[in-house]
């Protein structure tokens, strides 16, 4: 696990942290982990293939029988102009 040390801090910052942490019955550290946790969840984990697959599906039945142009034709009609 990383560690983060905080330099500078004000004393009465410290302080209220300390307090909070008592009224929470945590250690000052454990409440400092909770505050940074909560200020910086974790990414949401990425769609499987299967997930992907299925919004690939729905997409294809909401366009149902339009015509669709081709990428590739589009790009290198693009870049011609």
């Amino acid at each position: 696990m990383a560690e983060v040390l905080v330099r500078n801090l004000d004393e009465a910052v410290v302080e209220q942290l300390k307090a909070r942490a008592r009224g929470s019955g945590r250690s000052l550290q454990a409440e400092l982990k909770l505050i940074l946790e909560q200020a910086a969840p974790a990414a949401p984990a990425q769609p499987s293939r299967a997930e992907y697959r299925a919004l690939a599906d729905q997409v294809r039945t909401a366009l149902g029988d339009r015509p669709q142009t081709d990428s590739a034709a589009l790009l290198a009609e693009d870049r011609a102009r």
